[in-house]
């Protein structure tokens, strides 16, 4: 019971609040509700004025929000991609105060095996964050040309065995199809062996096509833009991601609304564009306590900014 309980501590919590500097009567929003350890801490912090907005793709987390928050008059709650709360038109007409996005798989989705994200187990490849929509990594796998499963597996995984690997799903595909998470766990292991001690082989393989499927760095771009019109001046962005490939997207969104002079010693320097936002602090990561309670975190990457104007 212990160890489930670690697993789904809320990465980060303290520097998350700290860093939203939250104001009692404020408004809100938790775009990865996940199971809502970030959500109650803030909630915690408002008002009866106050304002809590949530949103998650997965169909169990919100369902998880409703029975936990519908009765609460300070929340709202709508079941969609945090990169379209720009459609929300609750949060449009009154702005926003702060904004929390914790990006990539929970730690539920993690530990339901039936959900297909993990190669520990044997499920239907599925993966999909969103049950309810879109294409599966079965599906996918079934349909996309050899050359694009190698690309999605490099791009995305930094995998390095990435052609041989979708040499084998295309071979092994024309025989009978590959529909669950041991039989593609099994196949990359058999082309990658074990080269990183104390890592599963499938490990790049899963994570390339989990963001593939559900489109998770283009969530990203777009969820960002929208955040940067959503907030009110003096607003914070707070965003927890768990890779390079999203903490390099933060980070340039950051800095590209920075307001700083662009160019390089070849080319004449772009004029700077007005500053948008202010980076608050560096890059935060978690404690060596947090990490040894929740060895999950070990990953994360924590980054804070504050809309101008």
């Amino acid at each position: 019971m212990a160890g489930l309980q670690l697993r789904h501590i809320p990465v980060m919590l303290d520097e998350v609040l700290e860093g939203l500097a939250l104001q009692s009567c404020g408004r809100y929003l938790d775009g990865t509700f996940g199971r809502g350890g970030h959500a109650r801490a803030m909630l915690a912090r408002l008002s009866d004025s106050g304002r809590l907005f949530l949103m998650d793709r997965d169909p169990t987390a919100i369902a998880e929000a409703q029975a936990s928050f519908a009765a609460d008059p300070r929340v709202a709650i709508r079941h969609d991609n945090f990169a379209t709360m720009g459609e929300w038109p609750e949060l449009a007409e009154g702005g926003l105060d702060g904004i929390l996005l914790d990006l990539g798989v929970s730690s539920p989705q993690l530990d339901d095996t039936s959900r297909g994200f993990s190669f520990m187990g044997d499920a239907p490849l599925d993966m999909r964050m969103d049950t309810s929509r879109g294409e599966s990594a079965a599906d996918f796998l079934a349909m996309a040309e050899e050359r694009e499963i190698a690309d999605v597996l490099w791009q995305f995984g930094e995998e390095r065995f990435s052609r041989r690997i979708a040499k084998a799903i295309v071979e092994r595909r024309a025989e009978q199809p590959i529909t669950r998470t041991s039989e593609l766990a099994d196949l990359v292991a058999r082309c990658v062996g074990r080269r990183e001690p104390g890592k599963n082989p499938a490990t790049r393989s899963f994570q390339a096509l989990r963001i593939r499927v559900n489109g998770e760095l283009d969530a990203v771009d777009r969820g960002l833009a929208a955040a940067l019109d959503l907030l009110k001046p003096g607003g914070r962005l707070a965003v927890i991601s768990f890779h390079s490939l999203e903490d390099r997207a933060v980070k340039q969104f950051i800095r590209k609304h920075e307001g700083r002079v662009q160019g390089n010693r070849r080319a004449p320097p772009v004029e700077a564009k007005a500053a948008l936002l202010a980076p608050v602090g560096k890059a935060r990561f978690p404690s060596d306590a947090e990490v040894a309670a929740n060895p999950r975190s070990r990953s994360a990457v924590l980054r804070v900014a504050e809309k101008l104007g």
